[in-house]
């Protein structure tokens, strides 16, 4: 359900300071550098295109990171990551050129979860991961990549999310960031503790994040459909949604350099939370026998564990071998109550996976370099969920049997980066990957196998070697999997009919899974020019086109199933059809006096940035006009300015995003109707001194932890529809 953030500004304060007293001698490490275009980068180490030995690290900005990169990649990092005073990450995440966030969470080229491969650290974030629970202060920077490329996954149709944690640092430091935002009853509070220590070869960064969150939606909900007699009915609800928690995550890293050729790092990662939601409703019934959505009392708990261990060594001046070996562990638990059925369920689950890998890369010549790896992970998933009603249970065969899966997934790979040139740079890879699900299932076994091969050409073309500008394009192929849940076959009653022995409606169906999916495969084509200013701003204008094959939708039919006496809709996934998706993408970036020197003057401090982005998307087994894949809005379009005021210790800036209204023709007999968005975000900054500032920061149009306010229509063939706001 889509909910309404009521009101729908909200306003946080967010103070940050350094504990200067802690701060080492070389001098508070709060302060950033400035990068080409004026505003504040993170220090990070130029990026190779080969395997040369590099002995003098450069400090370069986030734009000069991106122009450097082998393949096409946008680059974030510690000045957009501050700017807002976020968090969270995901609210960071809003604002980036092509990424929406919906309820399934962040999401590249308007393409639905899934389609966006999410790292952490160049790995596949481990599942149940909480992006909202991440603060912004713990990530060195975010890269987003429009193409896969061989040695990270090629799960990446729609592109990948790389979010970089901060590395320990090259000096001991100290700093600290406290943070109110407005909450229901009284402010919540935040607060960011980042320890940080060098001694010799040895260094150690212990990031601490505690958080709370306190918020109040308003929810609204039409309905015309058969009532609780089968015969039409039409209904409103309006209703108030409280949901409150705390949690805090941790994430220490390790690094000893034993030489200038050896080192070994250790990242460990820790969150946890505690959550609880209330929903109470007002019901009006406009005509006949309408069902209602029940007032609900729900809480529960996550946690996720991970760590990394990596070695590497630099050998013959000309080869590298790096070794890793990671283990993880997700849980969660819920309860939850229908107060007027007397409906309960509670259920939880954990996912634990081991993981290694390994990557020797040789430089051929001075500008070829040469990598072959391997990727391999194990993982076990155990879920448990009982439904009763008055303490009986609902499915007798189901309730309370543990449903489990394994899967197993190997990747090798083998890439080539050749600077062939001052004006032709070029990237070849292929990577094949096998994945192997098995489920014990009480509904039906699961075992499902997939394995596809990738090959990846990326080509940049700098048109002129002195110039800035260059032109890169991608021939990719990548993949979505199903996940283990949507292989599951066991079924789930839809809440508002819960007796097994009368028939539901299309728009409240059951659900199960599918266990013979199969992964979805694309073959993708990405150009883009790029130009770059001697100032730092840049521009871009880039297309790109997917043909998909084996695209997954939930269908929902009639069926006779064995879990009810009576024939019951069913939401079930399938390989639906084959599609296609094009856009075109345009970004720009930087010093408004260098952009516009025509209106600007050349002493201003206001920064520009913009993003447009146009998307086109058909669905070969549904008729058009509006037949595109589920969540791809037409287009979508961010504007921002950030300004230093002359003669004060004072930033200002703004950002806005803006999706329009549109249609989605789901199956032949069901569209989704999405109403358009608009989300609003300024802040002001005040710098006490270096070390300390203070940030205020309001936004509109947007849910805390969530997506943009709106409202979605389901709309059956027969007129029959469901729209929640």
């Amino acid at each position: 359900m889509h909910t309404r953030f009521i009101p729908t500004a909200r306003l946080r304060l967010t103070a940050q300071a350094a504990l200067l007293s802690l701060l080492s001698p070389l001098g508070a490490a709060w302060a950033q550098e400035a990068g080409p275009s004026g505003q504040a980068e993170s220090p990070t180490q130029r990026e190779a295109t080969s395997l040369q030995r590099v002995d003098i690290v450069s400090r370069q900005g986030s734009t000069e990171l991106r122009r450097a990169a082998s393949v096409a990649k946008q680059i974030y990092g510690r000045e957009e990551l501050d700017k807002y005073g976020d968090t969270n990450v995901l609210d960071v995440m809003r604002r980036l050129p092509g990424v929406n966030v919906a309820a399934g969470g962040p999401r590249m080229r308007g393409l639905g979860s899934g389609y966006t491969q999410i790292l952490i650290n160049g790995d596949p974030a481990p599942p149940g991961f909480q992006l909202d629970q991440l603060n912004p202060a713990q990530v060195e920077r975010i890269e987003v990549l429009r193409a896969p490329t061989a040695d990270q996954s090629a799960q990446a149709i729609a592109g990948t999310i790389n979010i970089i944690l901060k590395e320990p640092p090259r000096r001991s430091e100290r700093s600290l960031r406290v943070g109110l935002s407005n909450g229901v009853d009284r402010p919540v509070a935040n607060a960011n503790l980042i320890l940080n220590e060098t001694r010799g070869g040895f260094s150690a960064s212990v990031p601490i994040s505690v958080f709370e969150w306190q918020r109040e939606n308003k929810v609204g909900t039409e309905r015309q459909m058969a009532g609780t007699d089968g015969l039409p009915s039409a209904s409103t609800q309006t209703g108030e949604q409280r949901v409150w928690g705390h949690g805090f995550n941790v994430g220490p890293r390790f690094t000893w350099k034993a030489s200038d050729d050896q080192s070994l790092s250790l990242q460990t990662f820790a969150q946890k939370g505690w959550w609880n939601n209330r929903s109470d409703y007002v019901s009006h019934a406009l005509f006949g026998s309408p069902r209602f959505d029940d007032n609900m009392r729900q809480h529960g708990m996550w946690q996720n564990l991970n760590g990394n261990l990596t070695f590497t060594n630099r050998f013959a001046g000309d080869q590298r071998i790096e070794l890793r070996a990671g283990a993880r562990q997700s849980r969660w638990s819920f309860d939850s109550t229908s107060v007027q059925s007397d409906l309960r369920q509670v259920g939880g689950g954990r996912d634990e996976g081991l993981t290694q890998s390994g990557k020797y890369s040789k430089l051929l010549g001075e500008a070829h370099s040469l990598t072959a790896g391997w990727d391999l992970e194990a993982r076990s998933r155990t879920e448990e969920r009982t439904s009763t009603r008055a303490g009986v249970p609902l499915l007798a065969d189901f309730e309370g049997q543990p449903f489990d899966s394994r899967t197993r997934r190997q990747a090798v790979y083998i890439q080539d980066e050749w600077e062939i040139s001052p004006n032709w740079q070029l990237y070849l890879g292929l990577r094949h990957e096998r994945i192997q699900t098995v489920g014990d299932d009480l509904s039906a076994p699961v075992r499902n196998e997939s394995g596809v091969t990738s090959p990846l050409v990326h080509v940049t073309w700098r048109i002129d070697p002195k110039s800035r500008d260059m032109i890169r394009a991608s021939l990719t192929r990548s993949y979505k999997a199903p996940n283990p849940g949507a292989l599951l076959g066991r079924p789930s009653l839809n809440g508002f009919y819960l007796n097994p022995s009368v028939t539901n409606t299309e728009l409240a169906p059951d659900r199960i899974g599918n266990p013979s999916l199969r992964p979805e495969l694309a073959t993708g084509l990405d150009l883009a020019y790029e130009s770059y200013l001697p100032g730092g701003s840049m521009w871009s204008l880039g297309v790109f086109h997917r043909s998909l094959t084996d695209v997954v939708r939930n269908v929902t039919t009639l069926q006779n199933v064995s879990w009810a006496t009576a024939p019951r809709w069913v939401s079930e996934p399938l390989n639906f059809s084959a599609a296609t998706t094009s856009g075109i993408e345009f970004e720009v970036r930087g010093r408004a006096a260098e952009l516009l020197p025509s209106l600007v003057a050349k002493t201003s401090t206001l920064n520009l940035r913009a993003s447009v982005n146009l998307y086109r998307s058909r669905v070969a087994a549904l008729p058009g006009p509006d037949n595109r894949l589920d969540g791809q809005q037409p287009w979508s379009a961010t504007f921002g300015f950030d300004q230093r005021l002359t003669g004060m210790p004072v930033n200002v800036g703004g950002s806005l995003g803006l999706n329009p209204a549109y249609d989605t023709q789901l199956t032949l007999d069901q569209v989704v109707q999405r109403s358009r968005g608009a989300t609003l975000d300024l802040y002001g900054q005040w710098i006490i001194k270096p070390g300390m500032s203070t940030r205020l920061a309001l936004a509109a149009g947007v849910q805390p932890f969530g997506p943009p306010n709106g409202w979605t229509r389901t709309v059956s063939a027969n007129g029959d529809f469901v729209q929640n706001k």
